[in-house]
């Protein structure tokens, strides 16, 4: 593969501009041994990009602070969603008006699995 520029209106005579082998994991890929992929199921965040069939890739290394999108398992089900902190409470936030916000209760089996840094979805 190569980096290239590559113009949306006329051609242009690009390749004399071959940066070299493009390597995604050294781009895309901060944390190796922390970092997994998960296929979207669902369209609860379209607003935010992510559709259904898109491929996420996941750090378990970074912080999971409020407004990032997380990777969460609730009693066992793994969901994907933006992650809001307010006065003390933990909320997942679908980035689409027709789901509802989901508030983590102590009694509830949570775990955060990671931090979504990329979406790959076809254009």
């Amino acid at each position: 593969m190569f980096i290239i520029t590559v113009p949306a209106g006329f051609p242009s005579p690009a390749a004399d501009f071959i940066e070299g082998r493009l390597d995604l994991n050294r781009h895309l890929i901060h944390h190796p041994s922390a970092t997994f992929f998960v296929r979207v199921k669902g369209n609860s965040m379209i607003g935010a990009g992510i559709n259904p069939g898109d491929l996420l890739i996941v750090d378990r290394a970074l912080e999971a602070t409020s407004g990032r999108v997380i990777i969460a398992a609730i009693n066992g089900e793994l969901t994907v969603k933006r992650l809001h902190r307010e006065q003390g409470k933990l909320y997942l936030i679908p980035e689409n008006p027709n789901y509802q916000p989901i508030a983590i209760d102590p009694a509830m089996e949570f775990e955060v699995w990671g931090v979504v840094i990329t979406v790959i979805h076809p254009v």
